[in-house]
This record gives structure tokens, C-alpha cells and sequence, in this order.
């Protein structure tokens, strides 16, 4: 079932739910990160990078460095679980992502905008996992840590009508 076909029955943590998940995390490992980019998990990554406090993972099987940090090829070849993973993959795989996920003991799964996957979520909260689907960690921090203005999010601008340029 596709994530446009799925019924949407599963709810998710509230804001200040998100936010206390954040709170208490301290490394984030992104399955699916890519060294393209033009890539959403490149831009999520490069601000991770740069605007947060977490240790970040990569983890592909076929990149080796991305942003000058080492690739891993799964969760399990991390130096230390991470606290939470970041899901950028199709959503036939997501199942396959969780099961690593809960074997290597991490605290949260948290899949990208646009995947929602009721399953996963069912399976990974019985496995006692936070679950947060279909939100990205880079907007969802900034948003929480006042960096909205990042990459043009917030302006500060309010207006209908464009600027005019000297």
C-alpha cells in the first residue's frame, strides 16, 4: 500500500511530544543518506552538521563519505547506537529499516515527509520505540530552536506583495 493510498489512522506525538524526543536525543544515524545534493537527507544532513547539537551518522551501503564524515553500510557497524534513526528510504523498505533499528536498540524511528507506514509504526511502538512519521528532524528542530530563517523558511517578511529592490 502506498503512502498516498494508506488510510491515516495511526497519531502521531504532539509538538511538545517532538519536541521532548529531540530534547533527549544525542546522535542520529540517517539510513538512506546521499552525497547528491540535490537530495532532501543532504540538506537535512548538512544543517545537522552545522546547526545542531547531535552527533550524525550516515548510513548507505554503496557511498563511502558524505560532508567529510564516514558512510556506514548499516546501523549495526555504527561505533554506538544511535539515539534516533532517520528514515530516507521508499517505503517497501521500511520494514526492513525498522527491524535493524530495534535490533541495534535505538530509542526512536522517525521517517521523512511524505512516508507513513502504519505497520512500522504499530510494530516499532509494541518494540516500545518513538515513532514519528511523515516530518522532517531539520524543520521540526529549527522549528523548536528558533532557526526557521534557515535556508529562507522565515523570512521575517510578511506581505502580500513582493519587495522592491533599490
Amino acid at each position: 500500500m502506498s503512502t498516498a493510498t494508506a488510510e491515516r489512522t495511526w497519531e502521531g506525538p504532539s509538538a511538545p511530544e517532538r519536541l521532548n524526543i529531540l530534547r533527549n536525543t544525542k546522535s542520529i544515524a540517517i539510513v538512506g543518506a546521499s552525497d547528491k545534493p540535490s537530495r532532501a537527507s543532504y540538506f537535512v544532513a548538512t544543517y545537522l552538521l552545522s546547526s545542531s547539537p547531535y552527533k550524525v551518522y550516515f548510513v548507505n551501503p554503496v557511498a563511502k563519505e558524505i560532508l567529510g564524515q564516514p558512510v556506514y553500510p548499516s546501523l549495526a557497524a555504527l561505533p554506538e547506537v544511535p539515539d534516533l534513526v532517520d528514515v530516507f528510504r521508499k517505503h517497501d523498505d521500511l520494514p526492513g529499516v525498522l527491524d535493524e533499528t530495534i535490533a541495534v536498540g535505538a530509542k526512536t524511528i522517525w521517517l521523512q515527509l511524505g512516508s507513513w507506514h502504519e505497520e512500522v509504526a504499530a510494530k516499532a511502538e509494541a518494540a516500545g520505540l518513538n515513532v514519528v512519521m511523515d516530518r522532517c528532524v531539520k524543520i521540526e528542530h529549527a522549528r523548536f530552536h528558533g532557526g526557521l530563517h534557515l535556508a529562507g523558511f522565515d523570512t521575517g517578511v510578511i506581505s502580500s506583495k513582493r519587495q522592491l529592490t533599490a
